[in-house]
């Protein structure tokens, strides 16, 4: 854990990119529907028989008793609703291109730029922390960097959904040792094309949406709106609860490439009891070596994947329920974004607080992973 000494650090600006096409929970539930009532249909003898599995219907009742989500943002519609194809349809890009993963950080990351009054000649650092990125190298930061015109040096990190806040934290530790001067972390989650859409149990979960956030030491802040790091905390422990093996090396394995299980795929019942526990258990300590109380928080930006999920959190934490304005949901709209779902709810909920204020943003997810931030508004 790493705790305030000079110089200190401030997050000074924010920015979110949208995609335009949205899929509701009903259009989602119609489409999947469709696909399982036609494998049903043709694969009904060995359904009979035993040898596969019927697949079951869903219903957009279910999806928001289950998570909360009501609607996702994509950024290709066209492909998922189609029952003989069931994923989205990029375009191939050439390698002259600009990347799709690239372009829409790059979108996020001009309008964190701007929140926080810095051009490319001031930032010296560029990372790009999220769930996938789409080749390994170049890195996608190196080529966000080159769009943007900033010198000096970027990377990629993967850290799941907590890649946000372990981002923020690299950030903050290049700061905080003068390897950096400012430095732009971008999450371009890109998530819908590891969804597998044929899953009624994980079908709805995910959509796509790219943040940024500005870091840089408080003495050359010039932002209207920023906030102090008091203390970073971030902890891992391995568990196959949550995961996928889409990866370079399938294609030596001669097995499916895109087989089931190179999805994301989790026993969501286990991830439950396991993680909220952790995560409670992870600010509630956090908040202690720093003398606070959960009480003492004004905002908690919360990891967006499961509404029951920050219940049981923020259930642990205070032993009651808390009013929405104290933790506020996002996912509603966005459904799960990966690691973006915390910085989206820091990003739309924050220009309110007051100086002195202090906020927590804090993820937690598969590895497992949890990360988290104490901030005080300045």
């Amino acid at each position: 854990m790493t705790t305030n000494l000079s110089p200190r650090i401030v997050i000074s600006g924010s920015g979110i990119w949208t995609p335009s096409n949205i899929i509701t929970n009903d259009e989602l539930v119609e489409s999947y529907n469709a696909y399982a009532e036609k494998f049903n249909s043709v694969h009904a003898s060995d359904i009979a028989e035993g040898k596969i599995k019927e697949k079951p219907l869903s219903s957009a009742r279910f999806i928001e008793k289950t998570s909360g989500i009501k609607a996702r943002y994509v950024y290709a519609k066209e492909g998922i609703l189609e029952i003989d194809r069931m994923r989205p349809k990029f375009p191939e890009r050439k390698e002259e291109e600009l990347s799709i993963q690239a372009e829409i950080g790059v979108f996020a990351a001009r309008k964190a730029m701007a929140a926080a009054s810095k051009t490319a000649a001031d930032i010296d650092a560029v990372i790009v922390a999220g769930a996938y990125t789409q080749r390994a190298y170049p890195a996608i930061a190196i080529e966000i960097q080159n769009e943007l015109g900033i010198v000096g040096f970027g990377f990629d990190m993967l850290v799941a959904c907590s890649a946000a806040t372990f981002g923020l934290h690299r950030a903050y530790d290049s700061l905080k040792s003068g390897s950096a001067k400012c430095v732009l972390a971008i999450n371009p989650e890109l998530n819908t094309p590891q969804v597998n859409f044929c899953d009624r149990d994980s079908h709805f979960i995910f959509g796509d949406v790219a943040t940024a956030v500005i870091m840089e030491r408080s003495e050359t802040c010039t932002s209207s709106n920023s906030y102090e790091i008091l203390s970073t905390k971030a902890l891992t422990k391995f568990s196959n609860n949550i995961r996928t093996n889409f990866g370079h090396l399938s294609y030596v394995t001669d097995v499916d490439p895109f087989g089931w299980d190179k999805f994301f795929h989790q026993s969501g019942r286990i991830v439950f009891k396991e993680v909220s526990p952790m995560a409670a258990r992870h600010i509630g300590e956090h908040l202690t070596s720093l003398g606070l109380k959960p009480g003492d928080i004004k905002r908690f930006w919360l990891h967006q994947a499961n509404i029951n999920m920050n219940n049981m959190v923020v259930k642990q934490l205070f032993g009651e329920e808390v009013d929405e304005k104290t933790i506020p949901t996002i996912l509603d709209t966005y459904a799960n974004t990966a690691s973006a779902g915390s910085i989206i709810a820091f990003h739309l909920y924050n220009n309110d607080l007051k100086k002195g204020d202090i906020g927590v943003i804090c993820s937690f997810g598969a590895g497992y992973s949890v990360g988290s931030l104490v901030l005080r508004k300045r």
